[in-house]
């Protein structure tokens, strides 16, 4: 596949997207519209590095510094690791005043590319999602359980963009290729490189968790499942904060 090609499969994502967001569209056309464009952009994905394989100018290792601004910015990184974990990418949490975050983010510029697309429209969701979602009379912190709301929001998205990219790495038929194996090799030397970037920049880094003790996770998750993973928003705005809800 050309770079030309693989653009206009992009491109047909960005559409399926517009569609899936325009009014008068039903719940069941939205989600098998964004089922369809969660597919291609997986597939995108790979067609791109078995290109890169072959040319590998097309496709090159490549890193970007975000800053996440408070509020909720731990959670913010939390979602944008998760996702660039997903599509092949790897995320060093760096320290940053005042609460806020700075992540600097690993992988080939396609790669990049796509978690960034789906970062800032997956943020925006989250957050109209959040102003939606009622606290019950219950919760014994409104913002322990926003908290794990947001947490259960981030899980569900990532699982749904990690099954698409499982989904399109079996799937990967390379032409020229002796087996479908090729994809799932040319794969896991990508991400052997980037891992040595990481560790050539961090040779020393821990593994940063989070928890949570407010009950909406569940909540979040099943808001998280009903997200689009794509979006025909691709501004490159860094401004990416969540605005204030009651923290």
């Amino acid at each position: 596949m050309t770079t030309e090609a693989s653009d206009r499969l992009l491109d047909r994502v960005r559409k399926l997207l517009a569609k899936a967001e325009a009014d008068g569209v039903t719940v069941a056309e939205a989600q098998a519209l964004t089922a369809k464009a969660a597919e291609l952009m997986a597939k995108y994905g790979i067609d791109r590095a078995l290109l890169a394989a072959q040319r590998p100018e097309t496709d090159r290792p490549s890193s970007r510094l975000l800053d996440i601004y408070n509020p909720w910015a731990r959670v913010q990184a939390h979602l944008l690791c998760g996702l660039a974990g997903a599509m092949r990418c790897q995320c060093i949490l760096l320290p940053s005043g005042d609460g806020d975050q700075r992540v600097h983010m690993f992988g080939y510029e396609s790669d990049l590319e796509r978690t960034d697309m789906l970062y800032t429209s997956v943020l925006v969701q989250m957050w109209h999602g959040l102003i939606a979602a009622q606290v019950p009379a219950r919760a014994s912190s409104v913002r322990s359980w926003r908290r794990s709301w947001l947490l259960g929001f981030a899980a569900a998205v990532t699982a749904k963009v990690q099954a698409a990219e499982d989904r399109a790495e079996r799937t990967a038929s390379p032409a020229g290729a002796g087996s479908k194996s090729s994809a799932a090799l040319v794969l896991a030397d990508r991400s052997l490189v980037i891992r040595r970037n990481v560790a050539a920049a961090y040779p020393v880094t821990r593994t940063a968790r989070l928890t949570y003790t407010g009950s909406g996770y569940g909540a979040g998750y099943r808001q998280g499942e009903r997200a689009d993973i794509g979006t025909a928003r691709v501004g490159r705005d860094r401004d990416r904060s969540l605005p204030a809800v009651g923290q």
